[in-house]
């Protein structure tokens, strides 16, 4: 999880090297997949059944923007984008200049796009560690924000009126204690006391 322009941007897998970072979208899918860079969508065909789902390699350079605004220190670093199927995929007809490979030709492809050496071995290391800091900050972020909607939801429901959000109170009428929403006489919701 990277935090982007807007939320966050969950990234594969990220490989950092002296060759650059490769950026890697996985798949799990089945199926005959169509597609082209260009497309916003592509499409997975089962038999007669077509399901259409986010052009990965588009999906891959949002996350290769955030990563860059995360990395802005390090402007000379060289970017490669690669998307992996996983799964019983079969690729046909995907136009890409990006790399879209089966998973057994991942380590092959990331040889064959490495070019010139851009990085030393400290500057590896330095952007893999504020790689590691940025996801360690961004998990806790997303863990605490996980919390409190769990701590919300947690919340005994019965204590909220389900017409308008107002808290039940306990009030006492002619025929005994009953629970009736805190915004009367604007919401009128009641609850028999022994219901709780």
């Amino acid at each position: 999880m990277i935090k982007a322009s807007k939320g966050s941007s969950q990234i594969d897998h990220i490989v950092v090297s002296i060759y650059g970072i490769f950026v890697i979208e996985t798949k799990n899918y089945k199926g005959w997949i169509h597609g082209n860079e260009q497309s916003e969508y592509w499409t997975q065909s089962i038999y007669k059944k077509k399901t259409k789902f986010r052009n990965p390699i588009k999906q891959n350079w949002a996350h290769i923007y955030a990563l860059k605004r995360a990395l802005s220190s390090f402007e000379h670093v060289k970017y490669h984008s690669i998307v992996v199927f996983a799964g019983s995929a079969k690729l046909k007809n995907v136009r890409s200049q990006v790399p879209v490979v089966y998973d057994y030709q991942l380590l092959q492809t990331i040889m064959e796009n490495r070019g010139i050496p851009t990085l030393s071995i400290a500057q590896v290391n330095t952007i893999a560690e504020k790689i590691r800091t940025l996801l360690i900050q961004e998990k806790e972020a997303h863990i605490h924000q996980v919390q409190n909607i769990c701590a919300l939801k947690s919340r005994d429901k019965s204590s909220v009126c389900p017409r308008c959000g107002g808290n039940l109170v306990v009030r006492d009428g002619c025929y005994g204690r009953f629970y009736g929403c805190s915004n009367y006489p604007k919401c009128t919701y009641t609850q028999n006391y022994g219901t709780r």
